[in-house]
């Protein structure tokens, strides 16, 4: 996610008020039909900032989400089927969803009773389908629902969920809005294949997650279908709907690229958006092979959202981008993307090594060096608020030491080895080993450790982890290791 900027004013409710206020709300679909078998899930995953995001006791291994959006994008009808698989014996278990009404819910074809509080959605299934959840079991939740999808008010300030536009709407949920557009377990550590299908009135376009499989109208209204096969996060899910010209092209390599960008921002975003090949082969150079099966990016108009955002495969851009804000968002596809944060604790290790491909690119294409831009960061105050690994809270998460300092980290350990062969042989083998999956900074900094055959305590003490500005060193280059 790129640092957010004032968004454009939406009908919008404070994110708190999704995770604690809408707490005092309790409805109940259908009668109680459960038993006394197995034990409930978790109702969040203690996530150290939104400690009731996401939900205990299954994985959703693929969601298949049929979403019909009505002509100015204020309303929403969704069918969610929710496969998934139990991770302990259910009695009963929870989803997150915000706002949206709940029309009906079946568990393995059976209905289930339903109980609602704000965003949590307890559901308990027929003792009939007892057998399905049953730990190691796969299960099948449908979640049929509609509305009105909320814009959600950041603690930073900006804007995220479903983003009303001048001719449609964009979905972004960084990191909590993917809930008020489909049910799910929305923690970044239960990442899942997607199905999407959007049927939009017709002569507007449905943009989407990795690959477009089909595109059918009938009766004035359009049906998109794109599905992505690698794993996802539900923060990088997105869905834009508007009149935007789809361009398809590939890189030298085959790569599909498919681009989505609202007219009056095409001639501005022409000359960029061409370099998306370049970049993702400059990319496969530095950090390893280019994790998904496509790439692009989705452009709006100013306004649109007031950041970008890395949706996996295409990343939203408010405007025109940029070469370093498109480096930066196609980082993030190694970065964020294929290793996911474990906790939302963890996001330094997205933007700290975006950031520093943003560093790298510019050494690499006749600009200033990482060392150049390491000691610009190095001088910069806001760089040392709070340290990188430990935000104070929510509203801190996009605030620069989680940029700036996380890539000063970065550079640091290509400093301390100084080698760059090893360097980037540990951030590639890094990217391999979690591919696809999720990672904490203790992971990291123990990876790096064990791979350079290093201590590097004092370099996690205080870069990272540090209260304080560490010393330059003598040399301008960071005091060295103990």
């Amino acid at each position: 996610m790129d640092q957010p900027t004032a968004a454009a004013a939406h009908r919008s409710v404070p994110a708190a008020a999704l995770l604690a206020a809408l707490l005092t709300l309790a409805t109940g679909c259908v009668p109680e039909l459960g038993g006394s078998f197995g034990s409930p899930g978790g109702a969040g995953v203690r996530d150290p900032y939104f400690p009731r995001l996401g939900n205990g006791g299954y994985d959703v291994t693929h969601y298949a989400l049929d979403l019909d959006v009505g002509p100015s994008a204020e309303r929403l009808s969704g069918t969610a089927v929710i496969t998934a698989r139990a991770t302990r014996d259910l009695s009963a278990f929870n989803l997150d969803l915000a706002g949206l009404d709940v029309r009906s819910v079946t568990v393995e074809g059976r209905p289930a009773a339903v109980n609602r509080a704000g965003t949590e959605l307890t559901l308990r299934p027929a003792r009939a389908v007892a057998a399905h959840l049953r730990e190691g079991r796969t299960f099948r939740t449908v979640v049929r629902y509609s509305g009105s999808p909320l814009t959600v008010k950041d603690a930073d300030g900006s804007e995220e969920g479903w983003l009303r536009t001048g001719d449609g709407a964009v979905a972004l949920g960084e990191p909590t809005g993917s809930m008020v557009w489909f049910p799910g377990n929305h923690h970044p550590r239960d990442k899942a294949a997607y199905d999407v299908r959007i049927t939009v009135p017709e002569g507007r376009t449905a943009v989407s997650n990795g690959e477009q499989v089909s595109r059918r109208t009938a009766a004035g209204r359009t049906t998109f279908h794109w599905r992505t096969r690698e794993p996802m996060a539900s923060y990088l899910a997105t869905v834009a709907v508007g009149r935007y010209t789809v361009r398809r092209t590939t890189t030298g390599g085959g790569l599909p690229v498919v681009t989505a960008v609202e007219p009056s921002a095409a001639r501005a975003s022409a000359g960029v958006l061409a370099r998306i090949p370049e970049v993702v082969a400059w990319g496969e150079k530095r950090f390893g092979p280019y994790p998904f099966s496509s790439a692009g990016a989705i452009v709006g108009r100013p306004g649109d959202a007031g950041y970008a955002l890395e949706t996996q495969n295409r990343p939203f851009f408010p405007g025109p981008p940029d070469t370093a804000l498109l480096v930066h968002e196609l980082a993030h596809q190694w970065f964020g993307d294929s290793v996911t944060p474990a906790s939302w604790r963890d996001m330094w290790l997205n933007e700290g090594f975006a950031t520093y491909a943003e560093w790298l690119w510019s050494e690499d294409h006749g600009g200033a060096s990482a060392q150049e831009h390491f000691r610009e960061a190095y001088a910069d105050e806001a760089n040392w608020a709070f340290p990188a690994s430990d935000p104070p809270g929510p509203a801190d998460l996009s605030r620069p030491p989680v940029y700036g300092r996380g890539a000063m980290v970065v550079h640091r350990i290509r400093q301390v080895l100084d080698d760059d062969a090893a360097f980037f042989g540990i951030v590639r083998g890094w990217l391999s080993e979690h591919r696809h999956g999720n990672a904490s900074t203790a992971e990291f900094t123990a990876y790096v450790e064990e791979k350079s055959g290093l201590d590097l305590t004092e370099l996690w003490d205080t870069w990272l982890a540090g209260d304080d500005r560490p010393d330059m060193g003598p040399d301008g280059r960071g005091a060295a290791p103990r």
